[in-house]
């Protein structure tokens, strides 16, 4: 039993829409969960769904799984919208739930994007959740581990959707092309390679992919019988208009991320400021560019300026909070920060040295000194013995071995003289001379 919802299917809907999977033969993708023999084909198939979480970049079969549920399952099915549900609806419909349990009829409720749910809504759940009152089916793009209460999580299997496969894209696409629900009922001329072109430039995600070909399609080339011709031409106008308003993993998007990093580490905020505007006005996620400034906060500002790190995360966090368009000016701070910070690239290349190390002595033992010993037997072998503990010496230091003997004597971290590093240079210089007197 299934309450009315977004899964139902009119004409006048979005060819995504219209296409959106019946059941697990028509779904694209996921193979590592509805294959033949995986736990969530056995799930659906038995009607045996317990709360989970479905965690996807967009357009990876997330709701259609939902859809499918809803389709197979002797429950009754609701559909929440965590954008526009409060917590008024959610203890209306749980209510009801729980005096459906008390027949013995089952509740599933989906909830579509639900790390949009603030905590107060998200424990409004929980108490039915663990009385058996309703299945809980949670999908979200968002790392769950931090933005889904954790009491909830624990009491649900996650599963990790993948973006789809160029060829998955391209055998959905060909049904749309034949299939009644899509274009069946019209002659439609398109080349294996223009669809091959639209199902690269989805980039994974078969809604997009779906959204590009209608608009391909109804921009072709009608004949007087009525037939579409799809024109290089016409293809290459739709992609590249929705290229500047949604695409953001094609070769454009990363020379513009590109210029951005390049201007900052150059102090050229004028440029910065300029990259950071087209990213942010053709779409690009706001949260990915304060990703990248706090990465570069440490690539490349580092110990010069300690400060720049807790800026950069500042900056993420309120957009976060508060997202496009208010968060620019955020952004823009931190960009105007970072070209303006001294540089040292010394972390990263001392990383980038260790991990070469790290790669080629795999297996060199932790030195029997600074190894912990719980038990007798490793108290035996020699482990922990001759530890100093650095807190009980005036200078706080010790000549106590800490790397591998292969490796003794290396160093990874060469700080620069650049703003606050030539003082923990200083620093680190002392304590070499230290070490190497004792």
């Amino acid at each position: 039993m299934e309450q009315k919802s977004l899964f139902e299917n009119e004409n006048n809907q979005p060819l995504a829409s219209r296409m959106r999977p019946r059941d697990l033969d028509e779904f694209a993708g996921q193979q590592h969960l509805i294959g033949e023999g995986k736990i969530l084909r056995k799930f659906i198939e038995e009607d045996k769904i317990s709360s989970m979480r479905f965690w996807g970049p967009p357009g990876v079969g997330k709701t259609t799984l939902a859809s499918i549920i809803a389709n197979r399952t002797n429950s009754t099915f609701i559909n929440f919208s965590a954008v526009t549900s409060g917590i008024k609806e959610i203890k209306t419909v749980m209510t009801e739930a729980e005096a459906a349990r008390k027949i013995g009829q089952k509740t599933i409720v989906f909830v579509d994007e639900i790390h949009r749910f603030n905590k107060a809504q998200q424990d409004a759940f929980l108490p039915f959740v663990e009385k058996g009152s309703i299945i809980l089916i949670g999908a979200t793009t968002e790392n769950p581990s931090f933005e889904v209460n954790g009491a909830l999580l624990s009491r649900c299997k996650v599963f990790v959707l993948q973006g789809l496969k160029t060829e998955d894209i391209v055998t959905l696409l060909k049904r749309a092309i034949t299939d009644k629900r899509g274009f069946g009922s019209q002659k439609v001329n398109i080349t294996d390679e223009q669809l091959e072109i639209v199902a690269k430039f989805a980039n994974g995600d078969a809604r997009n992919a779906l959204s590009t070909l209608e608009m391909v399609v109804l921009n072709g080339n009608v004949s007087q019988n009525g037939e579409i011709t799809v024109t290089e031409e016409t293809l290459e106008q739709c992609i590249s208009k929705k290229s500047l308003l949604y695409d953001k993993n094609g070769e454009e998007h990363y020379n513009i991320i590109s210029a951005l990093h390049k201007s900052m580490r150059n102090s050229d905020p004028d440029a910065a400021v300029y990259w950071l505007a087209r990213m942010l006005e053709a779409g690009e996620d706001p949260l990915y560019v304060a990703r990248r400034v706090t990465r570069f906060a440490s690539e490349d500002v580092g110990l010069a300026d300690p400060h720049a790190l807790e800026i950069a995360i500042a900056a993420y966090q309120a957009c976060h909070f508060i997202g496009m368009p208010e968060c620019s000016v955020h952004l823009t701070q931190a960009v105007v920060y970072m070209s303006l910070a001294p540089k040292s690239n010394a972390l990263d290349v001392a990383y980038a040295l260790a991990k070469r190390d790290a790669i080629r002595e795999l297996a060199e033992p932790v030195p029997l000194v600074i190894r912990n010993a719980p038990t007798k037997l490793m108290k035996e072998l020699g482990y922990g013995k001759g530890y100093q503990y650095a807190h009980d010496t005036e200078e706080k230091l010790t000549n106590m071995q800490c790397l591998p003997d292969s490796l003794l004597g290396t160093e990874y971290y060469r700080p620069t003289e650049q703003g606050l590093e030539a003082k923990y240079k200083a620093k680190l210089e002392k304590i070499k001379e230290w070490k190497k007197s004792h």
